[in-house]
């Protein structure tokens, strides 16, 4: 008989910045998470038939203890993720942002009326029931906010997987749930392996709409598990995102912003710039102004003021970074600390072939490459010639040419003279293997309900 394999009854979670453990917390088995299906669904139906003033109520007051606790939360969210102290409060911010502003939507969330022959036809936006939300390590609170708030607000109950190196802030976000009087096991926290309390999690029957951001492969692999069911799902994937730079543009403001584009979070973000494409004749005198950008970042103690960047999350990932940089390579390099922790310099590298793998695969790491481009066809070309298509940013004064070149990007999100992405009140998600499906926005609510249609005769 096969020996089954061995299921890891806790996690261990780490310090980034010092690899010590800093705290234990159990792994949620597969018949777990059966039960916690059952509960969310005994619980959703009565969110579901409350008044939408009552649950926008109650959203507004969990928003509002997540505001009450921002410095808690962002302690936690250093510690287990090596995030900055300043991205980490502004993390915490975003929660309470996600939650007020879908607080707003359920009162707004509303049907049509269709003009029909022989009688009135109405079209109503029903709740899914229970909902998954797999959140990824790199920004454990936000992302997880971004399926969990929409999802509550439209009626549904949430059960809510971290990674497993980032449960803290989703297991005390839960807590703080309760306190602001939300139904008991309409929001559940299960954390947990992937392969276990993940695969139970998308496997399960009564999971309406998994909610998924990762890598592309694993992705791939919840949307195949969920097509057995039918099952709706929404995933925002990798990235490779272009930082185009034209000649015309404003190249001191360009270079300046350039190195934390691709060096927030330790380059741990789906839409880092870190593809720099940069017109052949202002090329030189670009990295003339980045070099002193990228070797001026603070690299450091996450809880530290002054630190811009931190640690990587975890061994593994050191050694990735690391794999894609060869020894020898030609570029710019900032400064990291020695010793304990995961730390890896600010690096740029300007020999990279355009199809070598640093410059067309997600390192997920503080790694860019500078490429030069003659013309904006040829800049289209290479800021496409990737499978990934979440987002970017183009430099220009020219607006016909800022126009042009967000039409032809194959992205979700583009930013003009910025490197702004994400926002709680627009759209987002990806094209090609970056995605699929959209969240936040004004939309955000309708994306967690079905649109249910019927039909009332008025003839006699």
């Amino acid at each position: 008989m096969q020996q089954q394999p061995h299921r890891a009854t806790e996690h261990q979670i780490l310090n980034p910045a010092t690899g010590e453990v800093i705290a234990t917390v159990p792994a949620t088995t597969a018949a777990e998470v059966d039960t916690a299906v059952a509960r969310a669904t005994a619980a959703q139906r009565g969110w579901a038939a409350a008044a939408p003033a009552d649950r926008a109520r109650l959203l507004r007051r969990f928003a509002l203890l997540v505001d009450e606790h921002i410095g808690e939360l962002a302690g936690l969210e250093v510690r287990e993720a090596g995030h900055t102290l300043g991205n980490a409060r502004w993390e915490a911010g975003n929660v309470r942002d996600l939650l007020d502003y879908a607080a707003g939507g359920v009162e707004r969330l509303s049907g049509r009326q269709i003009p029909v022959a022989g009688g009135l036809d109405v079209t109503f936006l029903e709740p899914l029931g229970v909902v998954g939300v797999i959140a990824p390590w790199n920004f454990p609170m936000p992302i997880a906010a971004w399926g969990t708030a929409p999802a509550l607000a439209a009626g549904n109950a949430v059960l809510l997987k971290p990674a497993e190196t980032t449960p803290l802030t989703a297991l005390r976000l839960a807590e703080l749930a309760l306190a602001a009087g939300l139904p008991e096991h309409l929001f559940q926290v299960l954390p947990g392996a992937g392969d276990e309390a993940g695969d139970a999690l998308v496997e399960h029957p009564g999971v309406a709409k998994i909610v998924f951001t990762g890598s592309t492969r694993v992705g791939k692999r919840i949307m195949a598990k969920s097509a057995a069911r039918v099952k709706r799902v929404t995933l925002e994937l990798g990235g490779k995102s272009p930082n185009i730079v034209f000649a015309d543009a404003d190249l001191e403001r360009a270079a300046a912003t350039a190195p934390m584009a691709f060096l927030d979070n330790a380059g741990q973000d789906c839409c880092a710039r870190t593809r720099v494409l940069v017109q052949r004749e202002v090329h030189d005198r670009f990295l003339e102004l980045l070099a002193p950008a990228v070797e001026s970042v603070v690299v450091g103690d996450p809880s530290d003021e002054r630190t811009q960047m931190g640690p990587l999350i975890s061994a593994a990932q050191l050694e990735r970074v690391r794999s894609y940089v060869p020894d020898g390579a030609k570029g710019i390099r900032g400064s990291a600390p020695a010793g304990p922790g995961f730390w890896f310099p600010p690096t740029v590298l300007t020999d990279a072939a355009a199809d070598s793998p640093v410059a067309t695969d997600e390192v997920f790491g503080p790694v860019a490459v500078v490429l030069p481009f003659e013309d904006e066809d040829e800049a289209v070309r290479l800021a496409n010639a990737t499978d990934y298509g979440l987002s970017g940013s183009i430099w220009t004064r020219d607006v016909g040419r800022a126009l042009r070149v967000s039409r032809a990007v194959a992205a979700g999100n583009l930013s003009v003279n910025s490197h702004s992405s994400v926002r709680y009140g627009t759209p987002f998600g990806g094209v090609k293997q970056s995605g699929l499906g959209r969240e936040l926005g004004p939309d955000a609510l309708a994306a967690f309900t079905e649109t249910k249609n019927v039909f009332i005769s008025t003839e006699a």
